[in-house]
């Protein structure tokens, strides 16, 4: 299903790039991901790295990601993070990437990746209370906050298990869509903590 959904999300992305092209190359941003500093840490996955590329298409971004060295046949959790490294701050999901029998994955999203990304609650109101048996349950409401831009990326193992199986340990973390993840495996710590990489795009 995951394969089929894909496909058709790279079928509608094709026309979009080629007119965008036609009318004149799209502005675009490229960089690495690297090792967090929690896979520094623990002293693992010496071999990890990532490779993100961010097409504006005017009203929406395209972004591709690419990842190496991570252990194979293993499902991560991709976020849009405020900061790099712990407390990461707010941070968004934006979907799931998924390794190969080398240890290879790639994702390709769409959405605003650029310097207009950002999370804002203009006030404190109820949330749906939807996982609770997990060591981060759901909050029943919001605090309010002014716009926060969440200019980084991270990436996690979807499970302790899986990041354990890897020697990267079995501690638990909220970021995954059930709020049960293993350790950030790739993030993009190698940009300052006020100037993640989408800052850099412009559209």
């Amino acid at each position: 299903m995951k394969r089929y959904w894909l496909t058709v999300a790279m079928g509608a992305i094709g026309p979009m790039l080629a007119v965008t092209a036609a009318l004149g190359a799209p502005d675009n941003i490229s960089f690495p991901m690297v090792r967090s500093s929690a896979a520094i840490a623990a002293g693992c996955l010496p071999a990890a790295s990532g490779r993100v590329t961010v097409h504006s298409l005017g009203p929406i971004e395209f972004m591709h990601v690419e990842v190496v060295g991570l252990p194979a046949n293993k499902d991560f959790d991709f976020f849009l993070i405020q900061l790099p490294n712990k407390p990461f701050g707010l941070s968004w999901y934006q979907g799931d990437i998924n390794t190969s029998s080398n240890g290879r994955g790639v994702g390709d999203f769409i959405g605003r990746f650029s310097i207009e990304t950002f999370i804002v609650a203009p006030g404190s109101g109820p949330a749906p209370v939807v996982f609770t048996k997990t060591p981060f349950p759901d909050a029943d409401s919001n605090p309010a906050t002014n716009p926060i831009h969440t200019y980084h990326l991270g990436l996690w193992f979807n499970s302790p298990a899986a990041a354990d199986a890897a020697g990267c340990g079995d501690t638990v973390t909220p970021l995954n869509g059930t709020h049960t993840a293993g350790i950030q495996a790739l993030s993009t710590r190698n940009f300052p903590d006020l100037h993640g990489p989408l800052r850099n795009l412009v559209p």
